[in-house]
């Protein structure tokens, strides 16, 4: 693999499993610090284990993201300890509860929004702070194609997935000029354990996912990570504010 970013110095949000994980692991085998954070702490740290046997050198770092005060100390914490943020994935989400609109709980609104909305938001703030500081960096921030098309009885991931799409071309808008690009990825179906959550196994609606994609299959979260390494690359040194869809055909 190919140490391209060797030197570089990576916050990957929502880092404990899934997208996250792989994301992590794919900066680390290119020779990237990285920093893993998530509001879950994996008893085995499997994912900090991984990027350390990937050759690169690594910490976690409990975090909800929906609170500012945890969000400063992070970027102060990774500013302190290796001088400098080049590159941030802030994908920390969670699906919350399906529920048609007029059923929806105040409750479970506010609680998607704060994390995969709001988390975002607070995340770039302060990462951009550092990155004005510094001249340089790239942001990716995890959309979904449910931040591209509506979906039923997901109202507040639906909106809190298009809203991070209206904030990442606004930031992208502010900083295109100071050598900071941002854009966003949208994930379609991928085998993650989200999808685990929502189908419990079953048979049947892991074949209905499966049957949403038409390239026929899951997407993998390695798929994802690929992406994001792309888009901090220098190869994607003219892109940004941009929702890239990664979603094996699902809009069409």
């Amino acid at each position: 693999m190919n140490k391209d970013f060797q030197g570089k110095v990576v916050l990957v949000t929502g880092g404990s499993y899934g997208i996250g994980q792989a994301t992590a692991i794919a900066f680390a085998s290119r020779g990237a610090t990285v920093v893993i954070a998530d509001k879950v702490e994996d008893p085995q740290q499997q994912t900090l284990r991984q990027v350390q046997e990937a050759g690169a050198k690594g910490r976690f770092v409990k975090c909800d993201v929906s609170s500012e005060e945890q969000v400063v100390q992070l970027i102060r914490l990774i500013v302190e300890t290796y001088g400098r943020l080049d590159f941030a994935y802030n994908n920390a989400g969670i699906e919350g509860e399906m529920a048609s609109t007029d059923q929806c709980t105040e409750r479970n609104f506010d609680t998607t929004i704060a994390i995969n909305l709001k988390g975002v938001f607070l995340c770039m703030k302060h990462e951009l702070i550092q990155m004005h500081k510094q001249g340089s960096g790239v942001i990716v921030n995890c959309s979904s194609v449910a931040g591209l098309k509506g979906f039923a009885n997901l109202p507040a991931y639906t909106a809190s997935k298009h809203g991070v799409i209206g904030l990442t071309k606004s930031a992208a808008i502010e900083n295109a000029k100071k050598a900071i690009r941002i854009n966003a990825v949208c994930p379609g179906v991928i085998h993650t354990p989200m999808i685990e959550r929502a189908t419990g196994g079953d048979p049947e609606k892991l074949a209905a996912y499966v049957a949403m994609e038409p390239i026929g299959r899951m997407g993998e979260p390695k798929e994802i990570a690929e992406s994001v390494c792309w888009l901090c690359s220098d190869a994607a040194s003219f892109v940004t504010g941009v929702a890239l869809p990664v979603d094996g055909g699902f809009l069409m």
